[in-house]
């Protein structure tokens, strides 16, 4: 049972990733830096739980915040380019915060144990739910109400203006900007919230698994945060959710038995899904299907 509860804290975490690079692709910028703000949150809220003996729920608030306030200082300068300039901006972010935490050594004595970040050894003391008698359901209850959250918070961002606002940018700068839209204040709001809930993904990972260290933030988990919302599709936020099930649950998980063949898996999805399906598979003639069997049932159950 331990198992499939790892699969779901897995899934969790990736939907959160998955979000955090959602919101920003609405406006049509791919940034592959959410690794980076994943990793902030994580040392952050590991820092303050271990090092300070803060309680968790304050703890992933001030690691999202910190991941929050990063990517909004990073979207100034980073927003102003897009396109391939931006993918390699954004990449040596992502990689310098990762090299920062190869190198960040902040070591204390507690009880009788050292703890903290120890360099390129990782930080491994971040035993939170242990150390509070966490069941591991608990802690599964805690991701997925996060990620619930999310979920409702960003659905309901598509409902309303400012979701009509990120999908007119992404559709067209020049016409947003003509009709009274600042463009660059409306990416860097949406970076900032990318980050904020990739910081909230980092430090539940991190306090889960008890363990980080620089090699966790690797270019390839920053592919797998881009890569849900355009497999799932920018239609509706349910489609990130649907490629993370997918691509984690089912050809990572399910197809263990394969090994690394699971990565080239991987990539033809990617290529498949881009010339066959560009706009990701819950695209406008998915929903629109959806909605009229769903109109269909209503008819004849009545």
């Amino acid at each position: 049972m331990e198992y499939y509860f790892g699969i779901l804290q897995t899934l969790g975490f990736h939907v959160l990733l998955g979000y955090s690079a959602y919101i920003l692709l609405l406006t049509g910028q791919l940034s592959l830096a959410q690794v980076g703000f994943f990793a902030i949150g994580a040392y952050a809220s590991g820092i303050l739980t271990v090092l300070f003996e803060w309680h968790i729920f304050p703890a992933l608030f001030i690691g999202a915040i910190a991941a929050g306030c990063m990517a909004f200082m990073v979207g100034f300068p980073a927003l102003r380019i897009k396109g391939l300039m931006l993918v390699i901006a954004t990449i040596a972010f992502s990689e310098i915060v990762r090299l920062i935490f190869f190198n960040l050594r902040w070591r204390f004595e507690i009880n009788g144990l050292e703890v903290g970040p120890d360099g390129a050894q990782g930080f491994r003391e971040i035993r939170y739910f242990a150390a509070n008698g966490w069941e591991i359901y608990e802690i599964v209850w805690l991701i997925w109400t996060m990620v619930a959250v999310a979920t409702i918070l960003l659905w309901w961002l598509d409902q309303i203006k400012a979701g009509a606002i990120l999908r007119a940018i992404g559709s067209d700068e020049l016409a947003a900007e003509s009709s009274g839209i600042n463009v660059t204040s409306v990416k860097i709001v949406a970076m900032a919230c990318g980050g904020v809930i990739a910081g909230l993904s980092g430090g539940l990972y991190a306090h889960s698994t008890t363990y980080v260290d620089h090699n966790t933030f690797t270019v390839l988990l920053a592919t797998f945060a881009v890569s849900y919302p355009l497999v799932g599709g920018l239609k509706s936020v349910f489609g990130t959710l649907a490629a993370v099930i997918f691509i984690q649950g089912i050809l990572i998980e399910g197809l263990r038995f394969l090994g690394d063949y699971r990565t080239i898996l991987f990539g033809a999805l990617i290529i498949l899904v881009m010339n066959f399906k560009p706009k990701g598979i819950v695209d406008e003639n998915f929903v629109k299907g959806i909605s009229e069997y769903l109109r269909l049932n209503k008819k004849l159950i009545k």
